[in-house]
């Protein structure tokens, strides 16, 4: 339960907080989703849905925020080199693998999501609303 509410039942709080300085300067919001909104993976069976009701809670969100000018998206992840898995990534087959199943066949970094998120903040993007943008190097393509 505790990755269910950190992870969508956060984030709507968070979204909720937020509603009011967001419909006043006509704001944007960004959340994080991660690729296996859509690929499930059996060892995380509660943090898959978590990251599905994100993308939902997403879209529901610009639907419903359009009108007060709340522009909400989402960035899905991929595999990205961070904290959370170096351990995991010490095991260099297991991260070989991963790298090769890309089309760009290495695994990301933290900067290229910060680039996707800075672009759905930006004025250039104001059309987009209710999309999640995938960075993940191909991993979903194939």
């Amino acid at each position: 339960m505790k990755v269910l509410d950190v992870n969508l039942i956060g984030t709507f709080r968070t979204c909720m907080a937020f509603r009011p300085l967001l419909a006043k300067s006509k704001g944007a919001v960004v959340n994080i989703a991660l690729m296996n909104a859509t690929l499930a993976l059996p060892r995380i069976p509660a943090y898959c849905p978590s990251k599905g009701g994100v993308v939902m809670l997403t879209k529901a969100l610009a639907l419903a925020w359009a009108e007060e000018g709340i522009r909400v998206n989402a960035v899905a992840p991929g595999y990205i080199e961070t904290a959370i898995n170096a351990a995991g990534r010490t095991d260099r087959a297991h991260y070989q693998r991963i790298a090769d199943r890309t089309a760009v066949k290495r695994w990301g970094q933290p900067e290229e999501i910060a680039g996707a998120v800075a672009f759905l903040c930006m004025p250039a993007s104001q059309y987009a609303t209710g999309t999640v943008v995938a960075v993940d190097g191909g991993f979903l393509a194939g």
